[in-house]
């Protein structure tokens, strides 16, 4: 196949001996035991899509096989239930970090968030937590992308084959993707493959799609994003900006859509990202460990009570669980409604300026948070603390070298200057002692009238 490398053949080792080979890689990796159930060895010419629905080899993308429905009913309740993560609920303290991940919960265009920050400061955690309060989506039966039947205009290629003369669609449900993307991924292994060969020889388009097909619609996790490379992430970060991933090799071209929560952690004492590829994450966070020492003892006692009984503090945290869920599905559900006005804009637009941001990224995705962060607090327009919101989110990574640039500028000289941009001085008002009386009053005092008679004629006059 085009793109990847054939193996040479060898000498059969020796007897007694097992030939080693390399472990597959999976469609949806996993860091810890226990995030997703356990897949059982893949048969041969048999593929499973993220609904669970068996696939021909032709269209499989190195997911799992599932021949049988016991299998199949398995893996969907393992997806769902998700009772072996640690509830997004539970984490103790990142304020900023929560918000960041819950704003692109409601609205994905946002591009993403950068979570920066020390070793063990829940930045997997969060990442995953999210992932499972996301809620169900629509999809169309035996897409192999999980294209939104509501959206034709961004369907695949073979969707718009395939009801291009119909507008009967059959739809399913299925949860929320987590697709956790390994750091030695290859670009071939992101994007897909053509395969030139079954073109040239049989004059078919056979598309295997990679790990962007895999996270459209759902959370594509990036740890330690610093470490990939910058070509991949550049390839990443534009399929996240613009929506759909296409892929043209030898004048045959492929399209589906690749609309995804991208998140990304890094600690930055392994490495910075280059200034490029960081302004294209649209959010960005730097967290750091709680100081407070209840704040710890807390983090402890959850800890040590999810690793004795993961089940049972599920359980306990499931109605918080299960409240933001449906406060993201209702915060979706609003945010088409969100309004803003001119002068909104304007403040955005001055904020930029003050802060001397090169480029006009900022000022879109201000915006862009600016709705979501209305939407999650209920309301149909935007306000100048969802501004404030954004701002913190959207500006750090992106400004010039200050004084104030050693960590992530997000400390009180940071803050301090936003409000000031954001909040005008209030107008200068004349004492009463000293403002001049107004031409009625000039009235009464010729009239001397004391009963106020003529000052109520006149006043309902003036009226």
């Amino acid at each position: 196949m085009a793109g990847r490398t054939q193996q040479t053949a060898g000498a059969r080792p020796p007897r007694g001996r097992k030939r080693l080979e390399a472990p597959r890689e999976e469609c949806v990796s996993r860091d810890d035991a226990g995030d997703l159930p356990t897949l059982p060895p893949k048969p041969q010419g048999a593929h499973v899509a993220m609904d669970g629905l068996p696939m021909t080899a032709d269209s499989a993308f190195g997911c799992a096989a599932r021949d049988n429905t016991e299998n199949t009913s398995r893996i969907k309740k393992g997806f769902s239930t998700l009772k072996n993560i640690y509830p997004f609920a539970a984490l103790v303290g990142q304020d900023t970090m929560c918000r960041a991940l819950i704003l692109n919960a409601v609205d994905s265009r946002i591009g993403g968030v950068l979570i920066r920050g020390q070793r063990g400061t829940a930045k997997s955690t969060a990442a995953r937590g999210i992932a499972a309060l996301l809620p169900d989506v629509a999809v169309i039966k035996d897409c192999r992308f999980g294209c939104d039947p509501n959206a034709p205009s961004s369907w695949c290629t073979e969707c718009r084959e395939r009801f291009a003369n119909t507008s009967d669609v059959p739809t399913i449900t299925r949860r929320t993707a987590f697709i956790n993307l390994p750091v030695s991924a290859t670009e071939d292994r992101v994007v897909g493959t053509l395969d030139i060969e079954a073109a040239i020889q049989h004059g078919t388009r056979r598309f295997e799609p990679g790990i962007l097909a895999a996270a459209n619609r759902g959370l594509l996790y990036i740890d330690e994003v610093n470490l990939l490379d910058d070509h991949v992430v550049d390839v990443l970060l534009d399929s996240a900006a613009m929506g759909i991933n296409i892929v043209e090799r030898e004048g045959i071209s492929f399209s589906h859509p690749a609309r995804f929560i991208l998140v990304g952690t890094m600690n930055p004492e392994e490495g910075e990202l280059r200034p490029q590829l960081l302004d294209r994450f649209a959010l960005s966070v730097q967290v750091h460990s709680l100081p407070g020492v209840l704040e710890r003892m807390s983090i402890i006692q959850r800890r040590l009570e999810f690793e004795t009984s993961p089940q049972a503090f599920y359980q306990k945290w499931q109605a918080e669980s299960e409240a933001l869920t449906r406060k993201i599905e209702a915060a979706r559900r609003r945010l088409e409604e969100v309004t803003y006005t001119d002068e909104n804009l304007l403040q955005i637009a001055e904020v930029s300026t003050a802060f001397a941001v090169e480029g006009h990224r900022s000022d879109l995705v201000m915006l862009k948070a600016a709705r979501a962060n209305a939407a999650w607090e209920g309301r149909t327009h935007i306000t100048v603390e969802d501004i404030f919101q954004a701002a913190q989110l959207a500006l750090p990574h992106r400004l010039r070298k200050t004084p104030f640039d050693r960590t992530m500028p997000l400390g009180e000289d940071f803050l301090r200057r936003l409000r000031e941009i954001l909040s005008p001085p209030p107008k200068e008002t004349v004492p009463a002692a000293e403002a001049s009386p107004s031409p009625a009053e000039e009235m009464w005092k010729q009239l001397d009238d004391p009963h106020g008679a003529w000052k109520d004629f006149v006043d309902t006059g003036l009226r």
